[in-house]
């Protein structure tokens, strides 16, 4: 027990630039007493105590802001950074040396049974604010950006973005992207301006329309 904390405060010192000392880490960082208490909820959920595994995890909820199901699997070496928001869903399945930052997902569609929850493969960093949902796989060492939603499996050595979430690069090599790709990764909110600025000008062209309408009759009436 005390090697696994241990090693779960030097991943922290090791990828936290702002961590000073182990003491710190232990008293105050939030993601670390998240997977502490997630591993005791664990232990008793394991054996059938599941009451008293969801009481453990819903009283780590009420002090970091982290909700991790006592059911989900998680290997050695998660660093939760910040971590406030973060969700991980009772099925998922979490493999070793993985880092989420603060509100990330890990969650379900709502549409499937059994297994509901992603699997996230070794090395795997999820950026804040991405939500993976559904039965799907991360491969190993890929990498999130911060705001996508990713719906569909992820292969090793990826990067991620957008919403719905595309792979832009594999294996240290950027993925060519199409005009018609390119728009799927733009910003929804640059969208929806796109959107609404063309709107606007439909209604301007509109407008002008009437004015010359209006003017003509009042020329055809002097």
């Amino acid at each position: 027990m005390f090697d696994r904390l241990r090693e779960d405060i030097a991943c922290v010192k090791e990828r936290d630039p702002a961590a000073r000392t182990s003491l710190e880490v232990f008293l105050l960082y939030p993601g670390l007493k998240a997977v502490r208490a997630y591993r005791k909820a664990h232990w008793f959920y394991n054996r059938r105590m599941f009451f008293i595994a969801r009481w453990l995890s819903q009283r780590a909820v009420r002090k970091t802001g982290i909700e991790i199901h006592p059911a989900a699997k998680i290997g050695r070496r998660l660093f939760i950074d910040h971590g406030c928001g973060v969700v991980i869903g009772e099925t998922t399945e979490i493999g070793d040396d993985v880092t989420l930052y603060q509100g990330v997902t890990l969650g379900g569609t709502g549409k499937d049974t059994g297994k509901r929850h992603p699997t996230i493969g070794n090395g795997v960093m999820i950026g804040a604010g991405a939500k993976v949902l559904g039965p799907i796989k991360i491969g190993d060492n890929s990498n999130i950006a911060a705001g996508a939603v990713v719906l569909k499996e992820i292969p090793p050595n990826s990067t991620a973005v957008g919403v719905p979430a595309r792979i832009v690069k594999r294996d240290g090599v950027r993925v060519d992207c199409n005009p018609q790709n390119l728009q799927t990764l733009q910003d929804p909110i640059t969208q929806e301006i796109e959107r609404l600025e063309a709107r606007i000008n439909c209604l301007r062209k509109a407008i002008e329309a009437v004015d010359e309408k209006i003017e003509e009759s009042e020329h055809q009436g002097v």
